[in-house]
């Protein structure tokens, strides 16, 4: 079983920056993809960003150039790197990892930006 555990989130005003980190435990299996998904009150879950495992990323389109997710695979874990925030990134930020055999969740961590 894995255990995701999920940091870094908060209060900031707009333009501020956060940076979100997720530690993966109690797998030896390989963890492939490792994503961030976020969902804010009364919408549905969203992909944030994305990384494989050789580290090639994918972005939604309302964070490109502002968010940066990176890994480091001998730490199993997976940041998220979040500049120039805007009242609509409030949410709450949850992290994903895949295995071969199936993906795990984090608890999430949620992130407010005032304006």
């Amino acid at each position: 079983q894995v255990q995701l555990v999920e940091s870094g989130g908060g209060l900031v005003q707009a333009g501020g920056s956060l940076r979100l980190s997720c530690a993966a435990s109690g797998t030896t299996f390989r963890i492939n993809n490792m994503d961030w998904y976020r969902q804010a009150p009364g919408k549905q879950r969203e992909l944030v960003a994305a990384i494989s495992r050789g580290g090639s990323t994918n972005y939604a389109d309302s964070v490109k150039g502002r968010f940066t997710i990176s890994r480091d695979n001998s730490k199993k874990t997976v940041y998220l790197q979040m500049n120039s925030l805007k009242p609509e990134d409030t949410a709450g930020y949850y992290c994903k990892v895949a295995t071969i055999f199936h993906d795990y969740w984090g608890q999430g961590t949620q992130v407010t930006v005032s304006s």
